[in-house]
């Protein structure tokens, strides 16, 4: 009987060919498999309530029902060692999040700070949204001050309701990345801006009252205080004095599935 013999290249072979299983296994078990049905909202690390998972999904669905544009959310309770750009990117190429040859898809993954771990968000952003969503954008303004902010506070829903409604009006047109970093920056100006606000305020009261006093009308003087209020970047959403209404309608049907999309390393990510 001829007696076999391995050399060292076929047992380098053998090696090289079981690593490589182990390492697709590992791949396969360590990241989440794509929810059937399908969901845009994806709480694997139980954050959410059901009525904050559900308008946050009602929101995203009518917005991809409107643009075809696919915003996810993606909990988890691990990163299972990886680095979370690498992990969100590989995720959102494993669901195809976004439309093929559009690329239109962006992930927001969030890995909550737990006992010694810090936690962790990338907004991983397709290809052919990077140029609406730059990755220094969603790094210096997204981040800082719609994310993190929110998370640090371990208020979830106001950091991914705040995040996607910038997001949702960023994509859409309603506004550059130039436009909504100025936003943010006169937000963060401090009280004097307020203070400012509430001063001119009380003066239009005090002539207000004046002018009811004489019997004038003061839907002008009204209206004249919304005029006002806009030009200083006085509005309010949600809590923070910003220049843009973002959000989308409720969508009636559920979300159809993810379109093949593809990512390329655009986005941003930061630790709290």
């Amino acid at each position: 009987m001829r007696k076999i013999t391995f050399t060292k290249y076929s047992a380098l072979l053998i090696i090289l060919s079981v690593m490589l299983f182990v390492q697709n296994a590992r791949g396969e078990n360590e990241f989440p498999v794509r929810p059937e049905p399908p969901m845009l909202v994806n709480d694997f690390a139980g954050l959410l309530s059901a009525d904050q998972k559900a308008s946050l999904e009602n929101k995203l669905v009518g917005f991809y029902q409107r643009t075809s544009t696919q915003i996810a959310i993606v909990t988890i309770k691990t990163l299972s060692g990886y680095d979370k750009a690498d992990f969100a990117i590989k995720l959102s190429e494993q669901w195809g999040i976004g439309q093929k040859g559009k690329n239109n898809g962006i992930l927001i993954l969030v890995k909550p700070k737990m006992a010694n771990e810090r936690g962790e968000v990338f907004v991983a952003v397709g290809y052919g949204l990077e140029a609406v969503v730059p990755d220094a954008v969603a790094r210096q303004a997204l981040l800082g001050a719609e994310l993190i902010p929110a998370f640090k506070q371990n208020d979830y829903f106001t950091g991914l309701d705040r995040s996607t409604d910038v997001l949702i009006s960023l994509t859409a047109g309603e506004f550059t990345a130039d436009q909504y970093v100025k936003s943010v920056h006169k937000r963060k100006s401090g009280p004097g801006g307020f203070l400012v606000i509430m001063i001119v305020l009380a003066i239009i009261f005090m002539f207000q009252r004046r002018r009811n006093a004489y019997g004038i009308s003061s839907g002008q003087g009204f209206l004249g205080t919304l005029l006002l209020m806009d030009l200083l970047g006085g509005g309010r959403s949600n809590g923070s004095w910003n220049d843009f209404s973002g959000g989308g309608s409720s969508g009636g049907d559920s979300f159809g599935g993810f379109g093949g999309g593809s990512f390329g390393g655009g986005g941003a990510g930061g630790s709290w």
